[in-house]
């Protein structure tokens, strides 16, 4: 009882400096300038991407002119190859790539956070373990696994997003677990084990909210690189398959008449660099900001 009613207070303590420290995490990256800008970019696309659909002027398969009509023949962007409007497969073609890379950056950083955490509180053979087999995954370019499975087995939406997240599964893996080190040596976390607290209860209640802000920053980077990844396999042929409306399968399909009708290439182009730049301002305003905020909480 006496070690119970001891610890309670600590256990109070850390939580509210928890809180504390990561309300203050992105007040401070609020402050910065790129933090904002970055935050804006990256809600235009996003809203372009999810309200899109809704506001497309035509259905993104519907014939409208001829192809490849310049700018205000058709539509005020022209035509496509086959002649649809440019404007409305843009609003259309954002949706699902925004989905698929969300999915699969929040595969990539739960399974990572999960391993990281795991083989840094466990230590010993299961860290080695863990750590030698990401070594190995680390090995083999990340697009290179995606082109060989899904050219096997075809251009699957699930299996892209499946292969997407498990990319980026050993990389956060490793800075999860170089975060978590030093959180598993804390007074809290020792207080925690010696009152009988199961170990799957203080990895996720004492260490991940400890190192919430490494993992808000990797997500931003993993989102990112899982944009540009699955507009880059859908431009390759292996994403969404026509005729459905895609930004990655729209710069193939039009990039043969990108002098005559440039608009059909330059939208979705200007989006993901857009929502590119957008997400790495904010990650890296986040970073600046939780600089010194996961070095420890005196309970």
């Amino acid at each position: 009882m006496s070690i119970s009613m001891s610890t309670r207070p600590a256990g109070n303590s850390a939580h509210a400096a928890r809180t504390t420290r990561k309300q203050g995490l992105f007040r401070r990256a609020l402050q910065s300038k790129r933090t904002v800008v970055g935050l804006v970019l990256s809600l235009a696309v996003l809203a372009v991407a999810f309200l899109g659909p809704y506001l497309a002027p035509h259905s993104a398969t519907e014939f409208v002119a001829a192809p490849f009509s310049p700018a205000g023949i058709g539509g005020p962007f022209g035509t496509d190859n086959l002649g649809r409007d440019v404007l409305s497969r843009f609003l259309a073609g954002g949706q699902t790539l925004m989905i698929l890379a969300i999915i699969a950056t929040a595969l990539g950083v739960g399974l990572g956070a999960l391993v990281g955490v795991l083989a840094a509180y466990r230590r010993g053979w299961l860290d080695e373990l863990l750590m030698r087999a990401g070594d190995v995954a680390l090995a083999f370019p990340q697009i290179v696994l995606a082109l060989l499975f899904l050219s096997i087995i075809g251009p699957e939406l699930w299996l892209l997003v499946l292969m997407v997240g498990f990319g980026h599964l050993p990389r956060v893996a490793r800075v999860v677990r170089g975060a978590a080190l030093s959180v598993v040596e804390r007074d809290f976390v020792k207080a925690a084990e010696s009152v009988g607290i199961p170990r799957w209860r203080i990895m996720i209640g004492e260490i991940v909210p400890n190192i919430s802000s490494t993992l808000a920053v990797e997500f931003g980077l993993r989102l990112t690189y899982s944009i540009g990844l699955v507009a880059g396999l859908s431009f390759l042929g292996l994403g969404m398959q026509p005729p459905a409306a895609d930004w990655g399968l729209m710069i193939n399909e039009n990039r043969i008449a990108l002098t005559i009708s440039p608009w059909s290439v330059a939208l979705p182009v200007i989006a993901i660099a857009l929502l590119t730049v957008g997400t790495n301002l904010v990650t890296d305003g986040l970073a600046k900001a939780s600089i010194g905020s996961d070095k420890g909480v005196t309970v």
